[in-house]
């Protein structure tokens, strides 16, 4: 059995206004066993992509290894544009060494609402991934629950928008009856990114805008799909 821990904390600051959500890093993330083109920070798998998207967004240039350089160039991205990173698996064990989503057991979560409350200029969750099983907004709405809370569908086209509603100081109680709600209330928007990991290629393969634009140009592809997606959030 092992045991996945995440290896990083939190990246917020008191400016933040937008918090990414995923679930957990690659195993070899936590275990030191960085490859050569790894980041030791926060979606440092080059293999995940959600760098490159940014990257080509932005036009940032970045570096992809393991130096200090490197991190440093995604931190002062990340404060400059307001965001931050809280990925919601705390822990969870593993049968198979791994970076599924489905391979998870015995799963602790962060307190997502807890930081919200901590930081209230946070309005927007960005999910890395959707409601699959084991996903962020899957284990987010588990999360919400505790606190007797619901998302609300604002937008059923890809990516999915929610919002839901959240009083102010609610971390300071595990759970509320609706009744004990009061204002002063915040309104927090959640958005569903397609996943930038190459599973959700067959998924982005189905999407009807993705196959019109495929149809136009027979060189867009998945990469492309999700640049255009990601560029008005990032």
């Amino acid at each position: 059995m092992f045991k996945h821990e995440h290896p990083y904390k939190p990246f917020i600051q008191k400016n933040t206004t937008k918090l990414i959500v995923g679930t957990l890093p690659p195993p070899r993330f936590s275990t030191g066993e960085l490859l050569e083109k790894d980041v030791d920070f926060c979606y440092g798998s080059y293999y995940n992509s959600l760098w490159l998207f940014i990257d080509k967004i932005h036009n940032l240039n970045l570096r992809y290894d393991n130096s200090n350089e490197a991190i440093e160039e995604r931190k002062t991205f990340l404060i400059k544009n307001k965001i931050g990173v809280c990925d919601i698996v705390d822990s969870a064990e593993r049968d198979k060494i791994d970076a599924s989503d489905l391979g998870m057991k015995n799963i602790k979560l962060r307190n997502i609402i807890g930081y919200l409350d901590k930081y209230p200029n946070i309005d927007t969750l960005l999910f890395t991934g959707g409601n699959s099983k084991n996903g962020p907004e899957y284990f987010f709405r588990r999360h919400l629950k505790d606190y007797n809370l619901k998302m609300e569908l604002v937008n059923n086209e890809v990516p999915r928008i929610h919002e839901f509603k959240l009083p102010v100081r609610l971390s300071t109680s595990t759970a509320i009856s609706t009744s004990s709600i009061q204002t002063p209330i915040r309104t927090i928007k959640t958005v569903s990114l397609t996943s930038g990991s190459g599973a959700a290629n067959i998924s982005i393969s189905r999407i009807p805008l993705y196959k019109q634009l495929k149809a136009k140009n027979p060189k867009f592809n998945t990469f492309d799909y999700r640049v255009m997606q990601y560029r008005e959030f990032f």
